[in-house]
């Protein structure tokens, strides 16, 4: 039996919702958010950019799903991107600061500002006070100093001041900036985002993605040449490993089908290409990511022939391979995306779910016991909670939005 439109499984997604909504309530510190230990505790050391606006975007989400107290908490993110975080005299947001307001990463960078961009248009699409000012900021400072209009792609760091630009182009940031555009382009009503979207999609997926076997380059110079060799020495780093990245093939998968949506929702005809390239995405990272050495679950990383690099199974390409199958289902009405599905969620419920000290196992070994050599702790709640409504949602508007618009199964 497959579940995806079991009315049944949509009560357990909703459910699930909850645990894990509750499960965060203790990552609530003074100035934003703090990554979670394994019991909830918030962890000590400097509060991220990136944690403080995934949370914000997940109580948005409590919010408009009528759960009692998740206003307080979006107003507290966003309390937080008025206050420390936020550069007062360069503009921009700091990627780390202490507990006592000071930066310590005084960098900004292309990655946590697309989360900015995603934590003000939730908010917004949520009706807190003050987001939308946010939100426009945010667009303003992604426009004037992200988007390479040329390379139709954004740029990966600059300096404090925003002077100096580093020769790094990364497509992480990237795919976020896609998901950030889309949530703003349904937000503000505003098409240009997009059509940058869009073209971000066209360059990676199309470009990158089909010249390469759909083994996705992540690593570039600054003329976006691969650079295929990146951290080959550091092949577990959390955020540029090296090789491809399975789970990122099907975030993109999914990206692309929410894009071919929005699109389509405007008057237009959607590229063919995207609906193909999407599920050949998905197709390449089911053949050569998952239960590919003799235990399921996903592999984290392969190198450029397909073979396994860092075998453990992160939560996350999990909760995108559920998120993709449902999308794909979506646009296709094809079983075989159904079965997946319903196999994925088995999987997860095995193995990903622990139903003790709450939230998802975030990283798993080979033989899906509990690993921590890339992941400790459970930082933030972003993937597992979009797993539990992307299923019972359209591709268009994208989540929020569409929580908004009254629009959940």
């Amino acid at each position: 039996m497959a579940w995806l439109t079991t009315p049944a499984h949509a009560r357990w997604l909703e459910a699930e919702t909850d645990r894990l909504l509750d499960f965060g309530l203790r990552s609530v510190v003074p100035g934003g958010f703090a990554r979670q230990d394994e019991s909830g505790e918030p962890v000590d050391g400097p509060l991220e950019l990136w944690i403080a606006c995934r949370m914000t975007h997940v109580y948005a989400i409590g919010h408009l799903l009528g759960r009692p107290g998740s206003a307080a908490l979006v107003d507290h993110g966003l309390d937080a991107l008025r206050g420390a975080f936020h550069d007062d005299e360069h503009g921009g947001w700091f990627a780390q600061v202490s507990r006592d307001g000071t930066p310590v990463d005084p960098d900004k960078a292309a990655y946590p500002h697309a989360f900015v961009i995603l934590a003000t248009s939730s908010a917004t699409a949520a009706g807190r006070p003050g987001a939308g000012e946010l939100l426009d900021e945010a667009l303003a400072v992604s426009a004037q100093h992200f988007w390479d209009d040329e390379a139709g792609m954004s740029v990966e760091q600059w300096d404090r001041t925003f002077t100096t630009l580093d020769g790094y182009r990364g497509v992480n940031a990237n795919m976020h900036t896609v998901e950030a555009y889309l949530a703003a382009a349904d937000v503000t009503g505003d098409r240009v985002w997009l059509t940058r979207a869009l073209r971000i999609i066209e360059k990676v997926v199309h470009g990158f993605a089909a010249g390469n076997h759909w083994r996705i380059p992540e690593h570039f110079d600054t003329q976006w040449n691969p650079d295929l060799d990146y951290n080959i020495d550091e092949p577990a780093h959390p955020f540029r490993p090296y090789g491809a990245t399975i789970g990122h093939w099907l975030e993109w998968s999914r990206l692309t089908l929410h894009a071919r949506a929005a699109i389509t929702a405007t008057g237009d005809v959607a590229p063919a290409w995207m609906l193909t390239d999407a599920t050949a995405l998905f197709d390449a990272s089911v053949e050569e990511g998952w239960d590919v050495d003799g235990a399921p679950g996903f592999v984290y990383t392969v190198d450029w022939s397909g073979t396994p690099v860092v075998r453990e199974r992160m939560h996350w390409v999990a909760a995108e391979a559920v998120g993709a199958a449902a999308a794909l289902h979506a646009a296709t009405g094809e079983q075989r995306f159904d079965d997946l599905y319903t196999q994925w969620w088995e999987y997860i419920g095995a193995h990903h779910l622990d139903r003790v000290g709450g939230s998802w196992w975030h990283e798993l070994g080979t033989t899906n016991e509990v690993s921590r050599t890339v992941w400790a702790g459970k930082a933030d709640l972003y993937h597992a909670v979009q797993a539990t409504l992307i299923p019972r949602l359209p591709l268009t508007p994208v989540i929020v939005p569409a929580l908004a618009a009254g629009l959940l199964d």
